[in-house]
């Protein structure tokens, strides 16, 4: 399959995959935005997407939690230690990619290799749960998975990779995604109850 871009450059993941201890749910969004949007170097660093502020409410009951103000920035231990002690995993879908329009805009993300979902769920075997932030990262584990792409809120059962698992569909964090933040603080939280990390 001849590429769609071939003149734009291609961009490799920037992290390895975050595995605390007994992780039982993989959170996948697609791909990290550009350095310039960073105010960590960790997932979801973008300060006006809103991953931790909704995990700020719904396990610390406080959408600023894990966010300093002063410095414009999440707190990057905080954030560690409450994944950790949730039993919460976090990579992207997506190993290499190119930006089409040059923006984080998963519409115009061109997937260039998706990540080794098999070795990610082999070094966490206690892991029965893949949540996704969003419709193209959800779409790339379907494809990975061989399972349906559930509908947004919910969850398909697919075997693969030798276990059962449940693929989620979240809502995206970015805020370009037109639902108030306490509904989708809704959504993460019945799927982090149904996954036991509550």
């Amino acid at each position: 399959m001849p590429d769609k871009s071939p003149n734009l450059p291609v961009e490799t993941h920037p992290w390895e995959p975050f595995m605390p201890q007994g992780a039982r749910v993989l959170i996948m969004g697609t791909f990290p935005p550009a350095p310039k949007r960073w105010s960590m170097d960790f997932y979801y660093p973008n300060p006006t997407n809103d991953f931790w502020r909704i995990a700020g409410l719904v396990f610390l009951g406080d959408v600023q939690a894990l966010y300093d103000a002063a410095e414009k920035r999440f707190r990057l231990d905080d954030v560690k230690k409450l994944m950790t002690v949730h039993h919460i995993a976090l990579h992207d879908t997506c190993r290499r990619i190119r930006r089409l329009q040059g923006n984080a805009s998963d519409k115009f993300l061109e997937v260039v290799e998706p990540v080794d979902l098999h070795a990610l769920l082999a070094a966490m075997p206690e892991c029965r749960d893949i949540a996704t932030t969003g419709e193209k990262a959800a779409g790339v584990v379907a494809a990975l998975t061989g399972s349906e792409v559930p509908r947004m809120g919910e969850y398909v059962e697919a075997v693969a990779y030798g276990r059962p698992l449940r693929v989620w569909r979240m809502p995206s964090t970015s805020r370009a995604y037109p639902l108030k933040l306490e509904k989708k603080a809704a959504y993460y939280r019945t799927m982090w109850e149904s996954c036991g990390c509550m």
